[in-house]
């Protein structure tokens, strides 16, 4: 396993889990940010389900590697769908989804290499 792999697997976790929470504890920041794409804050919740079980497909990766590939592929889809999303309002402000979107990019791509 690449030690590339490892950094960006470990960060999309933490990202992840620290997203998933926020939604989760219905954070502020990111009620204000739903507000201005259309999105109901009832949402959040179930926003977070999907970021949740991502970490743990990349935590069960590490010794099911196509799992790793299966999760990453769908933060990928996620975070792609959030910025179609902000960019279909003309929401142009930098938010999570924008480094994020790349971060699960990094990682698929690597656990795909590999």
């Amino acid at each position: 396993m690449a030690v590339a792999y490892v950094i960006a697997a470990v960060l999309t976790i933490a990202y992840c889990l620290f997203s998933a929470g926020a939604d989760f504890a219905r954070w502020e920041r990111v009620g204000v940010a739903m507000d201005r794409v259309g999105v109901p804050r009832s949402w959040m919740p179930w926003l977070g389900v999907p970021k949740a079980a991502a970490a743990l497909g990349l935590v069960v990766g590490f010794w099911v590697p196509v799992v790793a590939v299966a999760a990453a592929a769908g933060l990928v889809l996620f975070f792609g769908a959030a910025i179609v999303i902000h960019l279909r309002v003309r929401d142009y402000s930098f938010g999570l989804q924008y480094p994020f979107f790349l971060l699960a990019g990094t990682t698929l791509a690597l656990s795909s290499a590999g």
